[in-house]
């Protein structure tokens, strides 16, 4: 069985270090796409439908790859919290999950010549009661910057959070379990 080329459509860390510890060979070509968020569509369309067109961003110049997209945000109360532009903005946002549940929501779209998989995955996580204190100290450690919801559950975040339902991994950014069971079936298909 050839290997197929598979490429990342992402520039996370995060993204990239699961995909590797998966076992994945990869090269990385950041998606370059208008992220508007479509507030005529539930939050779980919108995040489904920036995996795909991150996916399919090139897809011509890349035919034949094997091209992963891939887009996560935080949900409460349908409302789509992404990532912090100030301090200010993560305290907020981190004030608005405090002791409650909240979502995290990441569509994935995968593109292997004609065949499109796109789905979503989600998880559930519910933080604990923080003190405005605890919230200025976590905004601190800098860790709250370039993540959705203003959080790293896979950091210095986790102090922030009680439990959590669903795969880890998607909360951290790549619902990795799932992209491998695509693709599986993309490698046992015919070249």
């Amino acid at each position: 069985m050839r290997m197929k080329n598979i490429i990342l459509r992402s520039a996370s860390p995060r993204r990239k270090d699961l995909l590797k510890q998966a076992g994945y060979t990869f090269t990385i070509e950041p998606a370059d796409i208008d992220e508007t968020i479509d507030f005529n569509q539930p939050p779980f369309e919108n995040v489904k439908k920036l995996g795909l067109m991150k996916a399919i961003e090139q897809q011509n110049k890349d035919y034949g790859n094997i091209l992963i997209g891939c887009d996560t945000i935080v949900v409460l109360n349908q409302k789509i919290y992404g990532k912090p532009k100030s301090e200010n903005d993560a305290f907020e946002m981190l004030k608005s999950l405090s002791g409650k549940m909240h979502e995290v929501m990441s569509g994935v779209g995968i593109v292997y010549k004609e065949k499109i998989y796109n789905f979503g995955v989600i998880s559930k996580v519910y933080f604990k009661e923080l003190s405005d204190q605890q919230i200025w100290d976590y905004i601190q450690t800098k860790e709250c910057f370039g993540k959705a919801g203003s959080y790293a559950i896979q950091g210095i975040g986790k102090n922030l959070i009680e439990k959590y339902e669903g795969s880890l991994n998607n909360i951290i950014g790549l619902p990795i379990e799932e992209v491998s069971e695509v693709l599986k079936k993309i490698y046992e298909m015919e070249d």
